[in-house]
């Protein structure tokens, strides 16, 4: 029979073994987006303050429309998408696959474990420093759900990343306006929190057992070595999501046409017109912030503010290849929910954009 001592001795031992552990992918987090957000955005925050834009759609260029669908604008279109987003998605990827193989799942569970909003109001937060597009963001949230992180929790980080970024609102006061800026900012904080809390109800995630949650009780130490761990995690992460990813956006690179067609002066403020909207925003993936020089491009040659609104909301939140990311980590009815959520909240926000923007 072990002695009372032992275990009394064991937990300081492992309370401070994960903390050492929290404090390391904290660190390896705060190194990679120093280099590939932080930093690059307060110079773009200062491009945006001098000269009011961030640079041409990467939709249509500085044109009205997108060329017809072909295989040369899928190509075109990934090359430009992929230039902006490499190191982010390298970094997702990594920081994926250190989340399952770093940091020890008590401590994950007892944080972001439960179907509380607590839990995912810390996953939402958890969103905010990291500044990433919706599929930068996916690998991440795959590793969470890995480590039996609460739908909710996961959710609330997937969405938040780029719907309540500090940089993209930024940038947004300053190209767009403070109206486009508050209507994101309201909406986006709408979907980060409560749609992902309701999503707990659908995701049907088991209680967590108290014992599987005691602080007193140090994490089990994994088998093998690190290296060999975080290699595996990393290689089982390459092969189920990059494979879809690249496919995904070729596809919708060469169909953008369809998407977003160009449409007459009488057809720019229909509810037709805002539906289009609002669903291929759902579908389409672009980089971090892309969606305010689409926007403003698409304003510039006469799109309706409406359908603008829509757009500010569906086109960064997800992406079809974001969801294919993500389809397995979720229930097929918790995916259904969360793509519903956002094309009707954009629909709410176009309405809303049609009479005050």
């Amino acid at each position: 029979m072990a002695h009372p001592e032992a275990s009394t001795m064991r937990a300081p031992e492992g309370r401070g073994r994960t903390m050492l552990l929290v404090l390391l992918f904290v660190l390896v987090a705060a190194a990679g987006l120093s280099y590939v957000k932080w930093w690059p955005y307060y110079h773009k925050a200062l491009i945006a303050i001098a000269n009011h834009t961030i640079g041409s759609s990467i939709i249509t260029g500085t044109e009205a429309a997108a060329p017809d669908p072909s295989w040369s604008a899928a190509w075109n279109y990934a090359l430009a998408y992929y230039k902006s987003v490499w190191q982010a998605a390298v970094l997702g990827i990594v920081l994926g696959s250190l989340v399952q193989v770093l940091l020890p799942s008590g401590w994950l569970l007892r944080v972001l474990g439960k179907s509380s909003f607590g839990s995912t109001a810390l996953g939402g937060l958890a969103a905010v420093p990291g500044m990433m597009c919706t599929c930068c963001a996916a690998p991440i949230a795959v590793g969470l759900r890995k480590k039996n992180v609460s739908a909710g929790a996961a959710l609330a980080f997937w969405l938040g990343n780029p719907l309540i970024n500090p940089a993209t609102l930024i940038f947004m006061t300053f190209v767009l306006s403070w109206k486009f800026t508050l209507l994101r900012l309201v909406f986006g904080l709408l979907l980060t929190f409560g749609v992902s809390y309701w999503a707990n109800r659908l995701a049907g995630d088991k209680q967590i057992p108290k014992n599987a949650v005691d602080p007193s009780v140090p994490s089990e130490r994994p088998e093998g070595t690190f290296a060999i761990r975080w290699l595996k995690a990393v290689g089982s992460m390459t092969l189920h999501l990059v494979p879809a990813y690249i496919i995904a956006v070729l596809a919708l690179g060469a169909v953008r046409a369809w998407l977003f067609p160009a449409l007459g002066e009488g057809a720019a403020e229909g509810i037709l017109t805002l539906i289009i909207f609002a669903v291929a925003g759902a579908l389409f993936v672009i980089p971090t912030a892309a969606e305010i020089p689409v926007i403003q491009t698409f304003l510039s040659y006469g799109i309706g503010s409406g359908s603008a609104a829509a757009l500010l909301i569906t086109l960064p939140a997800i992406s079809l290849p974001s969801i294919l990311m993500i389809r397995k980590s979720f229930s097929a009815k918790v995916v259904g929910f969360v793509f519903a959520a956002v094309v009707v909240t954009g629909l709410v926000s176009g309405v809303i954009g049609s009479l005050v923007l």
